[in-house]
């Protein structure tokens, strides 16, 4: 191919969708490092002034619920890879308006997929842990059979329905969770901001949630390499190793070098408010696609808690 490789991301403002961007364009993603040849994720083509040409669209500038206004913009750009981040991720205001939830996450991802069909490019479609139960007492693998208990969980499991019956073998699905990075909301900011703002009060996170940390700058990388490998089927991406969200919350000061007694830990049946959204117990998700198919892992998530700290000082 004499031309350069056409890249459409959806969700492209959001946090994962920040990074694929930055990695699209050959720069570190915040958090992130240069990976020696040692870590086949870090093995992406030269990136170069002309290799990859990006499309980078959000809900201002695509709505995924409109079909026409979505098959328009691939029949347009001609996209060679999509990669398909936007949904509708407030967990618990998709309890109170399913409606939406299905329409972006299940319909808007049909739409998706059956634009990258029609121009004959490979789409990754991100997903998440919430389509699991959270019920095994082992880490969910990519062919255990998904049960979700929530309405976020169900539109992002439709939407994975969609993308295996319009998509086929041309399709990826990348389960993650936990995720955290330099953009967008997230737990690790949300722990240094309440530390910050209140040094001697207790902060309080559930203990009896576990689940394996993600990190932008790295799961970016890997979805990048699949989508250009065409790999089909599911995969679960996540950085290696487990804790709860009280592990987490205490991490994340340590590795800004405050006292991590100030996390107290407490059960979900605890949470004052109760969250509208049942969260799975159990969110870890075994990497055994990645791991059977020869593939790299992603760092331990401690390692890239760390990076995402440090850039985020620096940039404080």
């Amino acid at each position: 191919m004499n031309r350069p490789l056409r890249v459409l991301v959806t969700g492209g403002n959001g946090q994962l969708g920040r990074d694929l961007r930055d990695v699209l364009a050959g720069t570190v993603p915040a958090g992130g490092e240069r990976l020696g040849a040692h870590d086949g994720f870090g093995l992406l083509p030269p990136v170069s002034e002309g290799t990859f040409e990006v499309l980078t669209t959000d809900i201002d500038t695509l709505d995924l619920v409109d079909r026409t206004a979505v098959r328009e913009a691939a029949d347009t750009f001609r996209p060679d890879v999509v990669l398909h981040c936007g949904a509708y991720t407030a967990v618990d205001a998709c309890e109170s308006d399913p409606d939406t939830a299905f329409a972006v996450n299940a319909l808007g991802t049909r739409h998706v997929a059956e634009a990258a069909v029609d121009v004959g490019a490979h789409l990754v479609y991100l997903s998440t842990d919430y389509v699991f139960d959270g019920t095994l007492e082992r880490p969910y693998v990519e062919w255990d059979l998904p049960n979700p208990r929530s309405v976020y969980g169900r539109s992002k499991l439709g939407g994975e329905m969609e993308v295996h019956a319009v998509g086929g073998t041309s399709a990826t699905v990348v389960r993650t969770a936990w995720v955290s990075g330099a953009h967008g909301a997230n737990m690790v900011k949300t722990v240094l901001r309440l530390a910050a703002a209140a040094p001697e009060a207790p902060l309080r996170f559930v203990d009896d949630q576990h689940g394996c940390p993600t990190f932008t700058a790295d799961l970016a990388r890997a979805v990048v390499r699949l989508a250009l490998d065409r790999r089909p089927g599911t995969f679960h991406v996540t950085n290696q190793g487990e804790t709860t969200w009280f592990g987490f919350a205490q991490a994340t000061l340590a590795a800004a070098g405050l006292d991590p007694r100030q996390v107290v830990p407490i059960a979900t049946s605890e949470l004052d408010p109760p969250r509208p959204a049942s969260r799975p117990a159990n969110s870890r998700l075994d990497n055994a696609a990645l791991r059977l198919s020869g593939l790299p892992m992603l760092p331990s998530w401690t390692e890239s808690l760390e990076r995402l700290v440090n850039a985020l000082s620096d940039a404080a």
